[in-house]
């Protein structure tokens, strides 16, 4: 008996499934999945971003990241060097729900009821886009947060609630946990689009390259291992692209004036930095973009394979 018969059941019918594709449940799975991808592998590369933003900031701060990580850990032991996890846990567990369960969404109604005749990469970038636009005032305040905290000698925060307190009652929320909402969809909407636009072309180009047969007939950690490639292939691109805002975002926090507008706060910094300066941590950026977005994807596809879902692209 071939692989694809093996998958019918006794009937001749495809087997059924425990969650049907497209419903509320399957949607509901994806959120799941994009909270387990997402908050975790940011929480963990804490430390590599910690030293990403301060040298963002300041590259004179530090000579390199093993000296910048020495440095911390001598004066503020192994906390220091974790410098704000817990914004991150939170932030980036609410921003990975919107980004993948979004992403399902509006991948099926873009690409499948809408328009169902549309060249699938504008469908990818459409859905991306449309899921990181939401994620993203999810995320925002803790984004804000989480740099403050980290850009700031002696951190300007230790806790969480502590982050929050401050600047809700210094600056409000519009102003302070809000103010970098813009930048941060600079940032965040081409790095989503890349991600994913990049992840569903690189899953496809891979297996045709090995074979001219369906995904369903590789092996689950087979399949799964070509979500891990992908998502590094897309990971690679979606750092580059994104840098610029990235820096951004960070100088915004840590030194945009009270009352100055968004516009003004950018002009002055960029003047300060120069175009020069918006590439600042780049190769330390890629590090840790590519190795995440690549455990991520692996993450969420193998989530979605435990419950019986199929991984994601290559159909």
């Amino acid at each position: 008996m071939s692989t694809s018969q093996s998958k019918l059941d006794a009937r001749g019918a495809p087997p059924s499934r425990a969650i049907e594709l497209y419903s509320p449940k399957y949607f509901a799975a994806c959120t799941l999945g994009g909270i387990i991808a997402c908050g975790p592998t940011h929480t963990a590369v804490t430390p590599l971003d910690l030293v990403k933003c301060r040298r963002q900031v300041d590259n004179k701060l530090y000579r390199s990241n093993a000296a910048a990580w020495r440095k911390i850990f001598a004066s503020e032991g192994l906390r220091g060097v974790f410098t704000g996890w817990a914004p991150t846990a939170v932030g980036y567990s609410f921003q990975g729900a919107g980004k993948y369960g979004f992403y399902e969404v509006f991948k099926h109604a873009y690409g499948d009821t809408l328009f169902p005749n549309a060249n699938r990469t504008l469908v990818y970038l459409a859905a991306s886009a449309s899921a990181e636009f939401l994620a993203d005032l999810a995320l925002c305040p803790w984004e804000a947060i989480k740099v403050r905290m980290q850009t700031t000698i002696p951190p300007y925060a230790h806790t969480l609630r502590e982050g929050w307190t401050r600047i809700a009652q210094r600056e409000g929320i519009g102003g302070g946990l809000y103010k970098g909402l813009y930048p941060l969809w600079a940032r965040q909407i081409p790095y989503t689009m890349v991600k994913f636009a990049t992840f569903e072309s690189a899953v496809t180009a891979i297996y045709k390259s090995m074979g001219d047969r369906p995904k369903e007939d590789y092996s689950k950690l087979a399949q799964t291992g070509v979500s891990f490639l992908g998502g590094y292939i897309a990971g690679i691109g979606c750092a580059v692209i994104s840098h610029p805002a990235d820096v951004m975002v960070s100088k915004l926090n840590a030194e945009r004036k009270p009352g100055e507008g968004a516009g003004q706060a950018v002009a002055r910094i960029y003047g300060n930095i120069g175009f020069k300066g918006l590439w600042n941590g780049l190769p330390v950026r890629i590090l840790m973009i590519g190795t995440l977005t690549a455990f991520q994807w692996l993450i969420y596809d193998s989530f979605k394979v435990s419950i019986g879902l199929p991984t994601t692209g290559g159909h």
